[in-house]
């Protein structure tokens, strides 16, 4: 009998508890949840929360300003740079001109005369021969021109404070590539895949101790601006005449660049003036006719024609292989119908001194 009533007791319990359970489910179908998961987008700003001091009432959404209100100064379009994210619009002026400055500093930038003054075996000639390399083994990983750049400036730092044995110079070279493969590629290959370049095989190892080396010389500070950097604002300003994106102008700085890359006499000039001679020399290879610099040119770039002209000459004199003919990885890379064969693209032998005088719109 005693079991009976407990058995009674416990079937009564949990019937109460059950319908406890959907009386509360019920409740809270009828009732609003109190919390909700905010995403990120959904975050009040800082201006939206002193704005709406009453927690009650209902924000009024912001007036959105008509376009035919907004007044886009050229300069703002150029620096929209085709809607580039990486032009940084709205501020690329104030970025590039932090970036002048950071190219200028002594620290920052190679010696232009140290296989002169520190280098006992190694050769203007041995190095071109190793960019040369360096571009048919970005080919090969498909690596960004922007690492390629970043290794070069690695190779041309690291050179200007350490004495090299020439036999150590490919490792060094593979080396700098890891580290800026690192630093540009958002999936970079692997350590072993740097340890062979051409026929020269090395360990893992040997390549891990020269990629610590060269961090420790360059003290771990790799955010220097290259040419390419500066390409970017420019081109986006040489492109402004054409209403439209010019691929093959684009193309053609990209190989005027990485030609650039090989010869040892460019080291003396900043990376930024450089980028300008590209532009100014794709310029004239497309249009030889007309005056390739402008106003808008000059006064973004900060240089005259004048300034150019010394660094101009050198890469027109790649550019038609009086420089460097031996070295053909860029040429056969810039061959590609992806680049619109902007390699075979014929440009006039001699340029007019009058382009290097002031310009006059």
């Amino acid at each position: 009998m005693a079991e009976k009533e407990n058995c009674v007791r416990v079937t009564l319990l949990t019937k109460k508890r059950a319908s406890e359970a959907m009386g509360l489910a019920e409740e809270s179908k009828q009732q609003p949840a109190t919390k909700k998961r905010v995403v990120l987008g959904e975050l009040p700003s800082s201006s939206n929360i002193a704005a709406n001091p009453n927690p009650g009432s209902e924000m009024k959404k912001p007036k959105c300003r008509s376009k035919n209100n907004v007044k886009r100064t050229s300069e703002h379009h150029i620096d929209a740079g085709f809607l580039d994210p990486q032009m940084c619009d709205g501020y690329g002026s104030e970025t590039y001109e932090y970036l002048h400055n950071m190219e200028m500093e002594t620290k920052r930038r190679p010696s232009p005369d140290y296989i002169e003054k520190v280098q006992n075996d190694v050769t203007a000639n041995m190095r071109g021969i190793l960019v040369n390399c360096l571009v048919e083994f970005a080919e090969k990983y498909n690596l960004l021109s922007d690492t390629l750049h970043l290794a070069v400036s690695c190779i041309d730092r690291f050179l200007s404070m350490n004495v090299l044995n020439r036999r150590r110079l490919p490792l060094l070279g593979v080396s700098s590539m890891l580290i800026a493969s690192k630093y540009e590629e958002s999936n970079p290959p692997y350590v072993k895949d740097f340890c062979c370049i051409r026929d020269i095989t090395y360990t893992k190892e040997e390549v891990v101790k020269m990629e610590a080396d060269v961090l420790k010389s360059l003290k771990f500070e790799l955010g220097n601006p290259t040419i390419k950097t500066f390409l970017r604002r420019f081109n986006s300003v040489a492109q402004g005449v054409y209403g439209t994106p010019n691929l093959r102008l684009e193309f053609l700085g990209y190989y005027l660049a990485e030609l650039s890359l090989l010869e040892y006499g460019c080291l003396k000039f900043p990376p930024s003036l450089v980028a300008a001679s590209v532009i100014f020399l794709s310029r004239f290879t497309i249009q030889p006719k007309f005056h390739p610099w402008s106003l808008a040119l000059q006064r973004y770039s900060g240089y005259k024609p004048e300034d150019l002209k010394e660094c101009v000459l050198i890469i027109h004199d790649l550019q038609l292989s009086r420089r460097g003919g031996s070295l053909v990885a860029v040429r056969e890379k810039y061959k590609q119908h992806e680049f619109k064969c902007v390699s075979t693209l014929s440009s006039l032998s001699e340029m007019p001194n009058s382009y290097f005088e002031d310009v006059v719109e």
